[in-house]
């Protein structure tokens, strides 16, 4: 594998490398020893940072393996912090006239740690909950205790949903039934006059207006949730002639998450707003618009309109907003409406990283080669002997492709019975010396032999890592989600490889080969060659968003450690939750089997093998004990 150019590293050149600096936000950066570092807020403002190397030595003391998703509630909190004062400062400077109660969508994540922090840190700001179940109702309901916090209910509402939300409107809690089909509507009607309950609604609404991003199929006339124009003035007819049209509050409207381009987002808001408008001049009551969410994350930190970035700043977001609300309504005399955003991405993301450890490297150099080959090896072979050393910038091209016409040969040859073994395996380090020589001239050739482009991705390390892409990262292989991907420590040293990751599923699949990149995403990460006796970490940030909620069982590898912290104002780390993962019981039973069950079968057979002589009674003792130890362990690789 071609190494990196060689000169004196950094740290700092590290960071430019992995663009830690573009996609960290602040909170992330590269400390002069060559290890990751996360920063804090301290109360006096000050900025606290801790090495995530220091935190897995710390989270290692207390018996726990890799991998480990590590959560910081700082990082958490500063989130929600940022969002609400963006948007009171965007208010303040434009007058405008209600204020913005932020909520957060249970489904981005439903931890009940995530949750918790979210409405203690809110509870300032009236920050409230999403709730799309009946499930995510009662979370909300028992973690909420401002009074001016907001519960939003999307999604399907069936009567026992209805009364539940009703009950606590009763009780003081702002909940807002949104209409997402017109069946809904009757039901709602019913329930509240079954319990003499007046109820909030609100009402979803299909807007024409289209978005670009991963998640636009949220917008447009194809949306699968919300009401048409037309079913929108049937519910005011409906409404009007229950005499309930006090009872319309809020417009909600959804575009789709991580909508990258501003343009999108101020388009929506106009079209949304005309349609706030005309409810009022219908009579509804109104008095807020709910924009959904959308808010994005530059998880490539490139501040572009790609689909893994955004093109905006969190003070642009929120100023946009509020003009094209008060430009749209000053001129109609509707009254301001108070703005809720359903920002589950922006907020959660930045506060959990994935961590684990590298198991194994697989790298395609060539392997030892003789001093010289004798004349009975085919003439494909001596044709690859013959190339070694032969290529320069002019003939490149040539050079890859007669070695590749080579190559195939001798490996059709091998099928036909006509050469052996070591002839072929010859021809295949032949091979990969060649492509390791072309290599080192690819950036020398001629822009127009872009198929050399590849030869980095074809001779890259596979670095066999601790972990499940579909438990941990389902988006990555779901979606193509990139996510940033660098080790933790040793970025005082130039990484020498290039490589992708592989996880420990046997699944095709279970790799990351995309990896972030300011102007496009790149198919290699550079990374270090391992030390001998010494862990390497890798680290997958921003990932603090859909990724708990949405892992599976692939392999029946099972939930993660998860260790969450609070970075103290000493510059100290407080471990203020620690879940141990899944044990293989675990993970059975999630599946319907059962261990106890399974543990007998076991034992009856290894009584069995008693019996028949092939084990003594002493040895099933030690077998059945080593069953028991493998129950109770880590789904993980362990050390």
């Amino acid at each position: 594998m071609k190494k990196l150019a060689s000169h004196a590293w950094s740290a700092d050149l590290s960071a430019d490398l992995y663009g830690i600096n573009n996609w960290g936000a602040g909170y992330f950066g590269v400390s002069a020893k060559g290890e990751v570092t996360v920063a804090a807020e301290a109360t006096d403002g000050s900025l606290l940072k801790v090495s995530m190397i220091d935190l897995v030595n710390e989270i290692k003391e207390r018996g726990m393996d890799m991998p480990v998703l590590l959560r910081f509630e700082n990082l958490l909190a500063q989130q929600i912090i940022k969002l609400n004062e963006a948007f009171n400062r965007a208010i303040t400077q434009a007058n405008y006239q209600a204020p913005y109660r932020g909520v957060f969508p249970v489904k981005v994540n439903q931890q009940s740690h995530v949750i918790e922090e979210i409405a203690q840190v809110g509870a300032k700001y009236g920050h409230g909950l999403e709730a799309g179940s009946k499930p995510e109702l009662l979370i909300a309901l028992t973690h909420l205790e401002s009074k001016e916090a907001c519960i939003v209910c999307n999604g399907y509402k069936d009567e026992e949903f209805v009364d539940l939300g009703l009950q606590a409107c009763k009780m003081g809690y702002r909940v807002f039934f949104v209409i997402e089909t017109l069946t809904e509507l009757p039901i709602i009607i019913e329930r509240s006059r079954a319990l003499g309950i007046k109820p909030l609604i609100g009402v979803r609404v299909k807007l024409a207006s289209m978005v670009g991003g991963h998640w636009n199929a949220s917008s447009g006339d194809r949306s699968i949730f919300g009401l048409t124009i037309a079913q929108l003035v049937n519910l005011v007819d409906t409404l009007k002639a229950e005499d309930m049209l006090d009872c319309l509050k809020l417009l909600h409207y959804h575009l789709g998450s991580q909508i990258p381009n501003i343009r999108d987002i101020r388009t929506g808001v106009l079209e949304a707003c005309q349609v706030y408008r005309d409810l009022v001049s219908e009579g509804a009551d109104m008095g807020y618009l709910d924009l959904g969410g959308g808010l994005a994350v530059d998880y490539d930190g490139s501040k572009s309109n790609y689909m893994h970035s955004r093109n905006y700043t969190l003070d642009e977001y929120c100023a946009d907003i509020i003009e094209v609300v008060m430009t749209t309504l000053d001129p109609n005399d509707v009254p301001h409406p108070t703005i809720i955003t359903e920002s589950g991405r922006a907020t959660v993301a930045y506060s959990s990283v994935l961590l684990f450890n590298v198991l194994d490297v697989a790298n395609f150099e060539p392997g030892p080669l003789p001093d010289s080959i004798g004349p009975d090896e085919h003439q494909m072979i001596q044709k690859l002997w013959e190339m070694q050393g032969k290529a320069n910038a002019r003939n490149i091209q040539e050079c890859y492709n007669d070695a590749l016409f080579y190559r195939d040969e001798t490996r059709e040859l091998f099928k036909a019975g006509q050469i052996n073994l070591r002839s072929r395996s010859l021809s295949e380090n032949l091979f990969l010396q060649i492509m390791h020589q072309l290599l080192d001239l690819a950036d020398e050739a001629p822009r127009e032999h872009r198929e050399l482009e590849k030869l980095r991705e074809l001779l890259s390390d596979i670095y066999y890592c601790n972990f499940s892409l579909f438990q941990s990262l389902p988006d990555v292989w779901a979606i193509d989600q990139i996510f940033p991907v660098m080790p933790i420590h040793r970025l005082a040293e130039e990484p020498s490889r290039q490589g992708i990751i592989a996880d420990i599923t046997c699944d095709c699949d279970g790799k990351i080969d995309k990896f972030v990149d300011t102007h496009n995403t790149k198919r290699t990460l550079p990374l270090h060659e391992l030390k001998k006796d010494e862990e390497y970490i890798i680290g997958t940030f921003l990932v603090g968003a859909y990724q708990e909620t949405l892992g599976d069982l692939h392999n029946l590898f099972g939930d993660t450690n998860v260790v969450s912290v609070r970075i103290l104002d000493d510059g100290s780390t407080e471990f203020v939750h620690e879940i141990q993962g899944d044990s293989i019981a675990d993970v059975l039973s999630y599946v319907e089997y059962n261990p106890q069950q399974m543990q007998d079968r076991f034992r009856r057979t290894a009584e069995r093998a008693v019996r028949e002589g092939k084990i003594t009674a002493t040895e099933r003792t030690t077998i059945m004990n080593a069953f028991a130890a493998s129950m109770r362990g880590y789904t993980y690789y362990e050390r």
